[in-house]
């Protein structure tokens, strides 16, 4: 009876230690893995405030843009007129 118990105690201290080390190299692996991300959303997050700088600065000029062609069109339209009679 007490070489059955020596044999368990074994077994399970055997299958105790390769669970311990598989926990460990995953954790490994998982804070490589999370690492990467962090870096992976910082690179996102520096994207997305430069498409946003870009999509303000393009805002702000259509305006302007738009502001001197009507000005242009209405200065065309002036010549044309002043040209004709």
């Amino acid at each position: 009876m007490n070489t059955a118990f020596d044999i368990l105690v074994i077994i399970l201290s055997c299958t105790l230690f390769i669970f311990l080390v598989l926990a460990i190299v995953l954790t490994a692996l998982v804070l490589g893995l999370v690492r990467a991300l962090r870096k992976i959303v910082a690179k996102g997050e520096r994207l997305v405030d430069s498409a946003e700088a870009i999509g303000e600065t393009l805002k702000a000029h259509a305006g302007a843009a738009n502001i001197v062609r009507v000005l242009m069109g209405f200065v065309s339209n002036f010549s044309n007129k002043g040209r004709r009679g």
